[in-house]
Order: structure tokens, then sequence, then C-alpha cells
């Protein structure tokens, strides 16, 4: 195919607590609530996105929070590292934040260019920041509970890991116009365009892996960035030539998406980079309350009366505010 993804449009995972996600994503890694909305298949359950600013395309990682749900199991036929990117020289700073933070930091290390630090989130989704010097420029988000010089920048890589990765390489150099950049023993390295941070994924060769098991603490989909709907629409077509099971095209509010699984078992999902998370609010407002599609507006009360209540870290700087002393929260 002579068609391929701009790179990475979002990663979407599981949760338990809505709250304690929010917790985690926007105080202590910075992140912007860009949108407060609820899972369009599933409404009792809200839908949270996380990014930049403005959450461009490449920033967002998103979460469904269901409380009941059981903790996952990383394994084959799942993407299993979530990969971060940070500017050169602040993994110093994050590895004392984390810790100071009370985040658990489960190893810091060198792959080829570039410094890792991996932990994971309070779901067990792993997280790895990466400082590297192709780290992309970024218009710092004024209100991050980390100063902009270290702001996470979007995203590094996502791994897959896989028992048998002939045809899911296949996939990603045919159909999805990947080529291999790098091999590193057991590791292969797939990039699109120019690579680089947010144009890459990984592919795992694992054997032995015990069979994912998707629920909290684990990705759900990941998505790739297409430049508008009629290059989905094509990219679509082509992919059904080529026998593969694809949804239509799904209208997601802030993107229009289609479905489909790579031959491991992974879900991939291309998403359009528009209209954009300010389509229903202003970009100032972005997070602040819970937005519903129209098509969802008439159960708004019921919708609100199923979800618990959620707990923002905007909330929590104002109850300090309001303490004695008047101190804001900084940490």
């Amino acid at each position: 195919m002579d068609i391929q993804p701009l790179g990475l449009h979002h990663v979407t995972a599981i949760a338990t607590d809505p709250s304690r996600n929010v917790e985690f994503y926007a105080r202590v890694l910075g992140l912007r609530l860009v949108k407060q909305t609820v899972n369009f298949d599933a409404p009792d359950t809200y839908h949270l996105y996380y990014g930049d600013k403005a959450g461009t395309p490449g920033t967002v990682i998103t979460f469904f929070p269901w409380p009941a749900t059981p903790r996952g199991r990383r394994g084959a036929g799942q993407a299993t590292t979530t990969a971060l990117s940070i500017p050169e020289g602040s993994l110093g700073y994050w590895s004392e934040r984390l810790r100071d933070m009370g985040v658990e930091v489960a190893g810091r290390h060198t792959r080829a260019s570039d410094e890792v630090l991996a932990f994971e989130d309070p779901d067990g989704l792993l997280v790895q920041l990466l400082a590297h010097p192709g780290t992309a420029p970024q218009t710092p988000w004024e209100a991050s509970t980390v100063p902009g010089v270290h702001q996470i920048r979007g995203f590094h890589s996502v791994t897959l890991t896989e028992r048998r990765p002939d045809a899911t390489v296949a996939m990603l150099t045919g159909m999805l116009g990947f080529s291999l950049v790098e091999e590193d023993g057991d590791r292969l390295r797939f990039a699109v365009g120019e690579g680089g941070p947010g144009r890459q994924v990984d592919v795992v060769v694992d054997r032995q892996a015990p069979e994912g098991l998707v629920a909290a603490g684990t990705v759900h989909h990941i998505a790739w960035r297409a430049p508008d709907d009629d290059t989905q629409v094509r990219w679509r077509s082509e992919l059904v030539e080529e026998g593969v099971k694809v949804t239509p095209v799904i209208d997601r509010q802030y993107f229009h998406s289609i479905y489909f699984r790579e031959p491991g078992g992974v879900l991939l999902e291309i998403a359009t980079d528009a209209p954009g998370f300010d389509v229903d609010e202003p970009l100032l407002e972005l997070g602040r309350r819970l937005r519903l599609p129209p098509w969802l507006e008439p159960s708004r009360e019921d919708i609100e009366r199923a979800l618990p209540a959620l707990k923002l870290v905007e909330d929590r700087k104002a109850q300090a505010a309001d303490a004695p002393g008047g101190q804001e929260e900084t940490s």
C-alpha cells in the first residue's frame, strides 16, 4: 500500500477508579485532562483523555475506568508497554519526582541512545519515559504540575509482544506502511515517515509469553493517525480488499475511527486528526465538565446519575487555596 499513518494518534487503556486515574495522569505526570466524556458504547463508564495543552494527536492517552474490573495480564497478543517522550536531560527530574510522589520505579536503563525510566500506574499499566535528543518541541501547558522544560512531549513508541511475529510483521510492513529500522535480539523496531518519537512501534518476540488478558492495567487498543476522512476511507477499502475484518467508520465526536486486529490479536484503530477536542468546548475549558455527543445528550441525567463522582486535580488546588493560609499545592 502507498498509505502510511502519520504516527500514533492515541493509546487507550483500562483503569479502575476514575479519580485515582485523574490523580496519577494529571497530577503526578502533569498531563492535561483534555476531555471528560463517556464510553460511547457503554455510557455508564467514563472515557478520560489526557494529552498536551490542546490534546494534539500523538500526545493523547485515554482510559476506560471500570471500577469492578479485575487486574489484567500482560502477555502475547497485546500492546505491553506504552513509552512517553521527555526532553533530553529530564530523566533525573522525573526519577526524583516519581520517588517523591510514592511511585515505585521499576528500572532505569539505556536502550540504544535513549535513557529509559520504567514504572507502573496505579492499576499496573507499564509506562516508560524515554529521554533523548530528538524530542519534539512543545508549547508548555501553563497549568501543569510539571515545569514546561520537563513536561511529557507525547508518545515515543508502543511495544507489541508476539509469540509468532511473522504475520504481524507482514501487516506492519505491508498494509500499514512501516519499515524495519532496527533489530536488537528479540526486539524489532518499525517506523513510518521520518521515524523518531511518536512514529515507532516495537515488536518483542517472546515464544514463551502467556496469552495476554485485557483488563485493568492493560492496553485496550492503539490508534494510528490518518490525516483526513478521505484517507481513512481509502485505507479501509484497501484493508477490506486484503481480507482484513474492519469496522465501518465510527463517529467518535473528536475523530472518526475504524478498528481491526493485527494477526497476533492486538486491537488497532485508525483515527482522523480532525475535528479535535475543541469541537464542543473552548480550548481553555477542556476537560472541566462532562461532555456528551449529541445522540447521548437526551440521556444526560441518567448517565450522570450512573457515573461515580470525579475528583479533578483543579478541585484539589482550589481546596488548598481556600484552606487556612491559602497555600496552593504545587507538587
